[in-house]
């Protein structure tokens, strides 16, 4: 393979962008060495048959096909519980590691896939347009060392998301591919001519970024053998590896649940809950839990009241979790409101999800977020000191 057939290659998904920049010299303070770990819900999450309301009786008549049976829910306090099928995240909610969200969402929602998850990739208002993503601009506003071998990774797709314009994130489509190609991106020396000097300095930022993000660890603990636990066994990869990361992002699409819903989203909720299963003993076994921070997020949730396919339709408000050693678990926000749906039949938020993302930035990775966020937004107290 030629110079110019591995940039074809990479431009087609396997590598995102990474590129050099003086700013990264510069050191910003950030607890970096704390990782954040992002889980896309692709498609628009139940929340109200993730966090099951059981004890009001507004949930099963507005489900009254969907409404998980109250005898089967796993109880977390005595109005709510979860899911049956996400039994394996009972252990961290017992130990207090798991902070379950209610009722996130933000001011006007949008209900299409596309602008709704644009405005939660950017940390936008509905009514504005960014081209960055809120990690870029966090970022950019506390560079990571530059020792590490890239800010973010963002595992199993070329979508960047929260990463949208930084200047070094890598997109992992394919991880093996990625690590094949790279060898063919060895430094070739300097070139007169500025356009193609910059290409010659991506390509030996991937093959320095590649060498180091290449991991073979052998774990003891068990991944799924779905393609969640696939994306979560290369995150954890990462992480064993030591090349310095500060974010990775993972992706589990299918939630957009218009009809059939009952057992396709317990085969997602359950695939969640394996996989996270799986990435918490894979921390804890690099020593990495108490330095980790997990957070869910998905573009909207689902109406409360469900539709004549056996499914839901587009709704606003839902259910998010962080999980971690240093996470102080228990519920936060407020149970959904569904004696005050609005017109439309959805929910009002409780909590705007820039506050979570402040909590990101300023309760676990120390920095000022106001430049990210582009404004002050209210952290949760959900991290211990």
């Amino acid at each position: 393979m030629n110079r110019r057939d591995f940039l074809n290659a990479i431009g087609a998904g396997s590598v995102a962008c990474l590129a050099p920049g003086a700013a990264f010299a510069q050191r910003s303070g950030a607890a970096y060495d704390r990782l954040l770990v992002l889980v896309e819900l692709k498609g628009g999450n139940d929340g109200l048959n993730t966090v099951v309301p059981y004890a009001d009786p507004a949930y099963a008549g507005l489900r009254p096909r969907l409404a998980v049976p109250r005898d089967q829910v796993l109880q977390l306090d005595p109005q709510t519980g979860f899911h049956p099928a996400l039994e394996p995240l009972m252990a961290p909610w017992k130990n207090r590691e798991l902070a379950v969200v209610q009722g996130v969402g933000y001011p006007d929602p949008n209900l299409s896939h596309f602008r709704s998850i644009d405005i939660w990739d950017t940390a936008s208002g509905s009514n504005e347009y960014l081209t960055e993503g809120w990690l870029a601009r966090a970022f950019a506003a506390a560079p990571a060392p530059a020792a590490f071998a890239a800010d973010a990774v963002v595992v199993g797709g070329a979508e960047m998301g929260p990463l949208r314009g930084g200047v070094r994130a890598i997109a992992l489509a394919n991880p093996e591919q990625f690590l094949r190609q790279a060898r063919y991106a060895a430094p070739a020396g300097q070139a007169r001519n500025a356009a193609l000097q910059h290409i010659l300095r991506v390509e030996e930022n991937i093959a320095q970024a590649a060498a180091r993000l290449s991991g073979n660890r052998a774990f003891a603990t068990p991944f799924p053998a779905h393609p969640f636990g696939n994306a979560v066994r290369t995150a954890a990869q990462l992480v064993a590896g030591e090349a310095g990361v500060a974010a990775i992002k993972i992706a589990l699409g299918g939630f957009d649940t218009h009809s059939g819903q009952p057992a396709r989203h317990a085969q997602l909720l359950k695939a969640l809950a394996e996989g996270l299963d799986a990435l918490k003993q894979a921390l804890v076994e690099l020593g990495r839990w108490d330095s980790a921070l997990i957070m869910t997020y998905s573009e909207f949730g689902r109406r409360p009241r469900e539709n004549l396919s056996n499914g839901t339709d587009h709704g606003t408000a839902s259910v998010h979790l962080l999980l971690g050693g240093r996470v102080k678990g228990g519920l936060y926000g407020l149970p959904p409101a569904l004696s005050r749906l609005d017109g439309n039949g959805n929910l009002p938020y409780a909590v705007d999800f820039r506050d979570v993302y402040a909590t990101v930035l300023e309760r676990w990775w120390g920095t000022d977020s106001a430049r990210a966020l582009r404004g002050r937004f209210a952290a949760l107290d959900v991290i211990r000191s």
